[in-house]
């Protein structure tokens, strides 16, 4: 499991272009429903060491990635042209209880989580970044080892 920090400490530049573009806002989350359809989900994604999301306990979220941890994270992009940039990363959810990483969680969120919301620790397996420039569409790609 690739935590933030090493895929920052093996891709920094690609890791400060997604920290950028996540920033504190709205993200979609993409899960795996029961059926094994897709499900989007606003969320607002924290970034520590780790890759951090709180949800309430009862959230459709919450129970995808508690049956199939696999997830897609992709920031809003904001406007036609693509503003600032696409960033996504993809890889697996895990739910923890550990109090340390909820401190460290709650120390680093642009909100205060609610005593009641579950923690999910998200691996980071793959990230992509697009940027928009006057030549045309610039992407980069990493792939965990």
């Amino acid at each position: 499991m690739t935590s933030w920090l090493q895929f920052e400490q093996q891709a920094p530049e690609l890791a400060a272009f997604g920290r950028a573009r996540f920033g504190g806002g709205v993200a979609y989350l993409g899960t795996v429903r029961g059926d094994g359809g897709p499900r989007v989900h606003p969320v607002t994604p924290i970034i520590g060491e780790q890759l951090f999301l709180f949800m309430e306990p009862t959230s459709p979220k919450g129970q995808d990635l508690r049956r199939d941890g696999r997830y897609t994270l992709h920031c809003t992009v904001e406007d036609m042209g693509g503003g600032g940039g696409e960033f996504y990363v993809r890889g697996r959810a895990a739910l923890s209880d550990d109090p340390d990483l909820r401190r460290q969680a709650t120390a680093a969120a642009s909100y205060e989580p609610a005593e009641r919301y579950i923690l999910f620790v998200l691996s980071v397996e793959f990230a992509f970044m697009n940027r928009y420039e006057a030549e045309g569409a610039v992407a980069e790609r990493w792939k965990a080892n």
